[in-house]
């Protein structure tokens, strides 16, 4: 299968954002990634996710949430990681370039989100229920998308090491508060970062089946 992947910037809430398009022949559906605390579009974690998702005919987005000129105060303050309404603004405006751009427009649209980025991701779903149609959390933390928390409607995952004992326990109570179908699954012996062997590997699977069945 033939994959294209175009390096380029994006428009996001009046922000140019960096970032890498990948659409494989075909694809049906494409994943906007949210990295995060910390984290880029060069996440090794998220890459692999991504590469098993486009090796299934799935296209992908992965962008840098900040400029570098915010990635270099964050660095100092740690304040733009965790503002989930400036991430979430600026995922909302990637939604709305894939729903705009000719490449991309016919294509139904997922979100993938880590860490902080999870919760600005249900907050950009609460936002845009109609272009998302799914989304996969990844030792995320939902509890931080506030009231946008129970306006989700899509379909939700939320994967969460075994070891992850804290975050299990927030994504416990967040899929008891989800009013949509919030499944939440425990990759067993992972901690936070899916560091441990094959545990990335369950990620990227349940997260592929996931988007498979909700996006085509």
């Amino acid at each position: 299968m033939a994959t294209v992947t175009h390096e380029r910037t994006f428009d996001a809430a009046g922000t140019e954002l960096a970032g890498d398009l990948t659409l494989p022949d075909r694809a049906y559906g494409v994943v906007l990634f949210a990295h995060g605390s910390g984290s880029s579009r060069r996440s090794p974690r998220n890459r692999a996710v991504a590469d098993h998702l486009n090796r299934l005919g799935l296209g992908t987005l992965l962008v840098d949430l900040l400029t570098h000129e915010e990635e270099v105060r964050d660095e100092l303050t740690r304040e733009l990681r965790f503002d989930i309404g400036f991430l979430a603004d600026r995922l909302i405006g990637l939604v709305d370039w894939l729903v705009a751009a000719p490449e991309t427009r016919d294509r139904t649209i997922g979100l993938f989100g880590a860490s902080t980025g999870a919760a600005a991701a249900l907050v950009c779903a609460a936002a845009r229920p109609r272009p998302v149609r799914a989304i996969v959390s990844r030792g995320g933390r939902p509890d931080l998308a506030g009231p946008a928390l129970i306006q989700v409607t899509q379909p939700t995952l939320l994967l969460v090491g075994g070891r992850d004992e804290p975050v299990l326990d927030l994504n416990e109570q967040a899929r008891n508060a989800m009013t949509t179908r919030a499944e939440l699954r425990v990759v067993p012996g992972a901690t936070h970062l899916f560091e441990e062997p094959g545990a990335l590997d369950t990620v990227a699977e349940e997260a592929a089946t996931w988007f498979s069945t909700h996006l085509r």
